[in-house]
């Protein structure tokens, strides 16, 4: 099958690289702009999707908006016949979607109808969801809404992080575009309409939603930190610095305190322990342990390597950034 493939991050290379080591000719690719970096803002930086298709000698075209006579053109010239989209990350208008003859697949991080939107990697830990999944449905100019052909689930384990369920969904992506595309040619795909009215939404991630209040119960403490390690990292104010925090877990009841503890008095969010073992934190309800902290200015680190910088001790307070 003659592929267009659009994607723009690291999510998005695992099924380019399952669609060409399966057979598929990808015809062409396309990629958001490169972006500048670096101080001095001059050097552009390729997303891992245009590096991956150059290695591989596949063109690339990277349109400010993927619209216009121009554009189509470009594509029809490449001829088609299906085109994938993975996280590309802008709208397609309904004449690209339509122009291939079997039209566009899109690739879903999510059992759809639940979290459509930007990022429903985030959304399921933060909703403290069991399972999730990929979805390949036919892309239409609606958010997500598009009629599901196949459908992989997979569980969400209690202490697994955005990064980590990301790269598995990422791989469960590869499989499920390949296993869509053989029953394309096979002639046994089936189209199944999403019920709008189960749909949920997965919004853009912004700053405020990675910030930490103590006050929370340590499992609504660990889901907003999980969902947000390793990026951008939830963060709290420690000694008026403002210190993201990762690698959470739950230490059970913290209100069943040692009789010798002397924070067992003290409001949530005071560091209750901070040693080799991380930095154990009380909340409103249980408490936490993080593993890794990484305060402003500085690069990620062990909670012990801070400890014994004097970076933070026992009695401290964690708070709301």
């Amino acid at each position: 099958m003659r592929i267009l493939f659009w994607g723009t991050p690291e999510f998005a290379v695992p099924p380019l690289r399952a669609l060409i080591g399966e057979g598929h000719e990808v015809v062409g690719v396309v990629s958001q702009p490169d972006k500048p970096r670096g101080r001095s803002r001059t050097q552009l930086d390729p997303s891992p999707v245009k590096r991956e298709a150059l290695d591989e000698g596949i063109p690339v075209l990277q349109p400010e908006r993927p619209r216009g006579d121009e554009f189509a053109d470009a594509i029809r010239a490449l001829a088609p016949d299906i085109s994938v989209v993975v996280a590309y990350g802008c709208i397609l208008p309904k004449a690209i979607i339509d122009l291939p003859r079997l039209g566009t697949l899109n690739i879903h991080g999510s059992i759809l109808p639940a979290l459509r939107g930007a990022a429903p990697i985030q959304a399921a830990i933060l909703q403290g969801m069991t399972e999730t999944g990929i979805t390949i449905m036919q892309m239409v100019p609606a958010l997500d809404a598009g009629d599901m052909l196949h459908v992989l689930r997979t569980g969400i384990e209690p202490d697994e992080t955005y990064s980590e369920l990301h790269d598995r969904l990422s791989e469960l992506g590869a499989l499920a575009i390949v296993q869509a595309l053989a029953m394309i040619e096979t002639g046994i795909a089936h189209a199944v309409p999403q019920d709008a009215a189960l749909s949920t939404y997965a919004p853009k991630i912004d700053r405020e939603m990675a910030r930490l209040d103590f006050t929370w119960s340590a499992e609504q403490v660990s889901r907003v930190t999980r969902a947000f390690d390793a990026r951008p990292g939830a963060y709290a104010r420690l000694r008026d610095i403002e210190t993201k925090l990762f690698s959470v877990r739950l230490v059970g009841d913290g209100s069943n305190d040692a009789l010798d503890d002397p924070t067992r008095n003290s409001p949530p969010g005071t560091v209750r322990a901070a040693n080799d073992d991380g930095l154990l934190v009380r909340c409103g309800e249980g408490a936490v342990r993080f593993l890794d902290v990484q305060p402003s200015g500085k690069p990620r680190m062990t909670a012990a390597s801070l400890a014994r910088g004097r970076g933070v001790a026992v009695g401290d307070l964690l708070e709301p950034a």
